[in-house]
C-alpha cells in the first residue's frame, strides 16, 4: 500500500480530532469495533476487497461508524476506484464534518484520482488550515496543493474541445493476471512487443499480431534465443524488423545490474542477445532503449554519475565504423533533478516521449514530449495532460505511425492482473507528425544485384537531413517520412549516379507506403539521371532554395569523381510558344551550371543546354504530366 493509506487507514492524524467533534468513537457499536479490527487485518494481509467486505458489515451494524467509512474509502482508493473512495468519503464528511477535517488529505487524492481538481484543491486548502499540522503532514498537503494549481493551469491553458478520453484494455489475447507492460510497436502498427513478468518473477519478451477483424492474436513469446531465465524487457525494435535492442539484468559478462543487449532476426528467430558495450553501458543502471528510426541513435536512462538527478536520459550514435558512440547526456532542458525514464523516438524522428518525476505535474511519474528544434536540440518538454497523466505513476507510452494510436502500460480498475496494456487515442496538440514511409530495393541497373547504398531523406525548406541510413547487404531498405513536409529523397553508392526523388507531403497524398525498388547506374559515359529536386518558379530561371540539397549531391558526386563531365539539360512542359519554352530551359541549365561552378566544380567539366518541350516523358494533356515533363537533367558525356 501506499503511505498515505496506511497512515490514514490504521493511525489517526490528529489526537484532538474527537474534541472538537460531535460524533464520539466510543459509542460505536462493539461488535460493529471487532468487525472494523477485522477488516484493517484482512486489508493489512492483502486481501483488501475482504477487508471491504467485512467494513460494509461493520457499517450495516452501525451506520454512524466514521471510522469505517474513512478506512473503507482508503480501500477503495488504494484498489484506484477513486469514484467509489470519494463517494465513501463524503458519507463520513456528512456524519461528522469536524471529525473528517483531518481526512481532507487523502480525500483530495481520491477527488484528483477523479479528476475533480478544484474540489480536491479546496479539500486540501481545508487540511491546510488545520492549526499545529506536523511537518510532514504540512509537506505532504502542500505537495498535493501545487499539483492541483498544476492540473487547474494546464487545463484552462490547453482547452480540449472535441476530445474524449476513451482508455481501451488491449484484451485477454495480451493481458493476463501477471503484469504486461513496456509496449513497442511495428511501423505498420500490425505487431505490438511487450515484456511480461512470467510466473511473477521472470521477464520475458512477448509479441502479438493484428487480426483482420482488428483484434489481436494471442501472444506468444519470441522465438529464438532472446527469451532466458534470465530477465529480458522494454526491448525497441527497428522500423525494419531486423534488430531489437533490450535491457537485461544481472547477467553473467555485464557491465551492472542492468545492460542494453542487441538481438537480431534470423530464421530461426531472435539471436542470442549481444551486450551493447562500454561507449553504451556501466556498472550502473542502463534501461528503457529506444532506437531511431534512422537506426542511428539509441535513446536510454542511466543512472550513471554525473548526470542532473537520478535517472538521466541519455543518447548513443551509430557510426560508420559499426560501432556505438560515447553516450551524450540529453541536457538539463530534459533531464531534472528527479528521474527521466522510458524515452520514445517517435517514427517522425523528431518528437520525444518520456516520463519523468522533476517536470512539473500531477504527482509521482508523468508523461511528457518534446520537439526537436531546427538547431537539433529538444526543445522544453510538454506534460502530457490529464487524463494521460494522474497522480499515479504512468509507464512508458508509444504512439503509432499514424501518430494518434497511443499504447502504455497501467494497473487500472479494470486491469487483469498488475500491469495491462491499454490502447487510446491521443489528443490533437500532443501529437508526433503522422508518419508514412517508402520501402524498396536498391540494385544494380545492369545485373540486378542488390546494392548496399546510403539513404539521405532531406527537409527541403530547411536543408536539414531528417535521416540517414544504409540499406541491407542485399540493398532493401525502410525509411519514415513524417507528414506536412516537403522532402528531397536520395540514395547514394560510390561508383553510381544518385537517385533522385521528390515527396511533397505538405499536402495530402494518398497510402502510408510507398513500394520504390531503385536501379542504380554505374557511372559511365550517356549514364543520366532526373533531378528532381531542382525547383523554379513559374516561367522563371532563379533557382529556389529548396533546389540546395539536390544540387550538393551533384556537388559531392563531382567531387567524388574528378574525372567525371556531365551536361546539364533542362525540359519544359508545352505550355507557352516554343521559343520561350527554349530559352527557359536554356536558362534554367545554365543556372544550375553557375551554381556548381560558384562551388567549386571547374567549368570545363561542365556542359549546359536546353530542349525547351521536345523530348516529353510523359503526356501534356494532364498536369501530372506536365509536372514531369518540367524536368532537370544530368547525363554523363564523358569520363577522363
Amino acid at each position: 500500500m501506499t503511505t498515505y493509506r496506511l497512515i490514514f487507514l490504521f493511525t489517526t492524524l490528529l489526537c484532538y480530532a474527537t474534541a472538537r467533534s460531535q460524533y464520539d468513537p466510543d459509542k460505536v457499536n462493539r461488535k460493529a469495533v471487532q468487525l472494523y479490527t477485522k477488516g484493517l487485518q484482512q486489508a493489512v494481509d492483502g486481501d483488501v476487497p475482504a477487508g471491504i467486505s467485512t467494513l460494509q458489515q461493520a457499517i450495516a451494524i452501525d451506520p454512524r461508524y466514521a471510522e469505517a467509512f474513512i478506512s473503507m474509502a482508503g480501500m477503495y482508493g488504494e484498489q484506484k476506484d477513486y469514484p467509489k473512495a470519494v463517494e465513501i468519503y463524503e458519507k463520513a464528511k456528512a456524519i461528522d464534518s469536524n471529525y473528517f477535517l483531518d481526512y481532507n488529505l487523502p480525500y483530495s487524492i481520491d477527488l484528483a484520482g477523479k479528476g475533480e481538481f478544484e474540489k480536491a484543491l479546496q479539500a486540501v486548502n481545508t487540511f491546510l488550515t488545520i492549526p499545529n499540522l506536523n511537518e510532514t503532514s504540512r509537506k505532504a498537503g502542500e505537495y498535493r496543493q501545487n499539483t492541483y494549481r498544476f492540473a487547474l493551469d494546464y487545463a484552462a491553458a490547453h482547452p480540449s474541445a472535441g476530445y474524449k478520453f476513451e482508455l481501451h484494455n488491449l484484451g485477454d489475447s495480451i493481458n493476463t493476471e501477471v503484469s504486461e507492460y513496456y509496449p513497442s510497436v511495428s511501423l505498420d502498427g500490425d505487431t505490438l512487443f511487450f515484456t511480461r513478468r512470467v510466473n511473477h518473477t521472470n521477464e520475458d519478451l512477448y509479441s502479438s499480431h493484428r487480426l483482420p477483424d482488428g483484434t489481436w492474436s494471442k501472444a506468444r513469446g519470441l522465438p529464438g534465443d532472446i527469451n532466458t531465465n534470465e530477465n529480458e524487457g522494454a526491448q525497441t525494435v527497428s522500423i525494419d524488423g531486423q534488430l531489437m535492442v533490450l535491457d537485461i539484468c544481472n547477467t553473467e559478462g555485464g557491465f551492472g545490474g542492468c545492460d542494453l543487449y542487441i538481438s537480431y532476426r534470423t530464421p530461426d528467430g531472435w539471436s542470442t542477445p549481444e551486450n551493447l558495450g562500454d561507449s553504451i553501458n556501466t556498472e550502473f543502471r542502463e534501461a528503457g532503449p529506444s532506437i531511431s528510426p534512422d537506426k542511428k541513435d539509441l535513446y536510454f536512462s542511466s543512472n550513471r554519475p554525473g548526470g542532473y538527478g537520478g535517472l538521466d536520459l541519455y543518447v548513443s550514435h551509430h557510426l560508420l565504423n559499426g560501432r556505438w558512440s560515447a553516450a551524450e547526456n540529453l541536457g538539463p532542458v530534459i533531464n531534472t533533478i528527479g528521474d527521466e525514464s522510458t524515452p520514445f523516438i517517435h517514427f517522425d524522428n523528431q518528437t520525444l516521449y518520456f516520463n519523468s518525476t522533476g517536470q512539473p505535474g500531477y504527482g509521482n511519474n508523468d508523461l511528457f514530449v518534446s520537439r526537436r528544434q531546427p538547431d537539433g536540440s529538444w526543445g522544453k518538454p510538454e506534460n502530457l495532460g490529464y487524463p494521460i497523466n494522474t497522480i499515479d505513476d504512468e509507464g512508458s507510452l508509444v504512439i503509432a505511425s499514424d501518430g494518434k494510436t497511443a499504447y502504455y502500460a497501467s494497473d487500472r480498475a479494470d486491469s487483469r492482473g498488475g500491469m495491462d496494456l491499454y490502447t487510446f487515442e491521443m489528443r490533437e496538440n500532443i501529437r508526433p507528425s503522422p508518419t508514412r514511409w517508402v520501402k524498396g530495393r536498391v540494385f544494380d541497373r545492369k545485373t540486378g544485384k542488390g546494392l548496399p547504398s546510403g539513404v539521405l531523406l532531406t527537409d527541403l525548406s530547411t536543408g536539414l537531413v531528417i535521416s540517414r541510413l544504409q540499406t541491407d547487404e542485399t540493398g532493401n531498405y525502410v525509411i519514415t517520412l513524417p507528414k506536412g513536409k516537403d522532402y528531397a529523397f536520395n540514395v547514394n553508392r560510390r561508383g553510381y549516379l544518385f537517385y533522385s526523388e521528390n515527396f511533397a507531403l505538405s499536402r495530402e497524398q494518398g497510402d502510408s507506403a510507398f513500394q520504390i525498388d531503385i536501379p542504380l547506374q554505374p557511372i559511365e559515359a550517356n549514364a543520366a539521371v532526373v533531378l528532381r529536386n531542382i525547383f523554379f518558379d513559374p516561367n522563371k530561371f532563379d533557382l529556389r532554395p529548396e533546389s540546395e540539397a539536390e544540387l550538393r549531391q551533384v556537388v559531392q558526386l563531382l567531387r567524388d569523381n574528378p574525372g567525371v563531365h556531365i551536361q546539364i539539360s533542362g525540359h519544359t512542359d508545352n505550355s507557352g510558344r516554343p521559343a520561350e519554352n527554349q530559352a527557359l530551359s536554356e536558362n534554367r541549365a545554365k543556372a544550375v551550371t553557375s551554381f556548381l561552378v560558384a562551388k567549386g566544380i571547374p567549368a570545363a567539366r561542365l556542359s549546359f543546354k536546353g530542349f525547351g518541350d521536345t523530348r516529353p516523358v510523359a503526356d501534356n494533356a494532364t498536369p501530372e504530366g506536365r509536372a514531369k515533363n518540367r524536368r532537370t537533367e544530368l547525363t554523363v558525356t564523358s569520363i577522363q
